[in-house]
């Protein structure tokens, strides 16, 4: 009867203690292009694109809470976003001049409810338009998926979950980066 008792407190216990940490936001620093990434970036990218790109307002992220785990917020993207413009060079200092408009919205956001290796798969779509014309000059829906090892914090899902939601959305930005040497400007 002792060892069912100690059984019993040890499950509540754990329970407790995943509750207890079950949201961990995102940060926008660990979602934004690495310096090494983006110092490759920035000699592809087209002359016309430095210095002209303004980002609008980003939508479809959702704030971290308690209850739900995890999320990456719109505002957290949109700070990686324009972090990683910067890197490359593409951000424009005056967003009044901008040649062109960045928009990102964030799909979805495929969480494992509990894994020890966590994978997360995420999906934006991010469309560049010309400012004064209006005309589409690139659009895609991006998904990237990213592994957070049991290794990367042991003792935490929640860490795991944030540390993979992070780095999903990092391949997204990654992957739209790399797609924009190729545009026909």
């Amino acid at each position: 009867m002792k060892l069912y008792r100690c059984a019993i407190a040890l499950v509540l216990c754990g329970a407790a203690g995943l509750l207890a940490g079950c949201g961990t936001p995102s940060q926008s620093l660990n979602m934004a292009l690495p310096a090494g990434e983006a110092l490759q970036l920035r000699g592809f990218m087209p002359e016309p694109l430095r210095g002209q790109v303004m980002l609008e307002t980003v939508r479809g992220g959702n704030e971290t809470s308690v209850w739900w785990g995890s999320r990456v917020s719109s505002l957290s993207l949109q700070n990686a976003l324009e972090d990683s413009l910067r890197a490359v060079g593409l951000w424009a200092m005056s967003q009044q001049g901008a040649r062109y408009q960045l928009q990102a919205e964030l799909l979805s956001l495929v969480q494992p409810l509990v894994a020890l290796d966590t994978t997360v798969t995420a999906t934006v779509h991010y469309r560049l338009l010309e400012a004064g014309s209006g005309k589409t000059l690139y659009e895609r829906s991006v998904r990237a998926a990213y592994k957070a090892e049991f290794g990367d914090a042991m003792l935490s899902q929640p860490e795991r979950l944030r540390l993979a939601n992070e780095g999903a959305v990092r391949q997204t930005v990654n992957l739209m980066l790399r797609d924009l040497p190729n545009l026909p400007l």
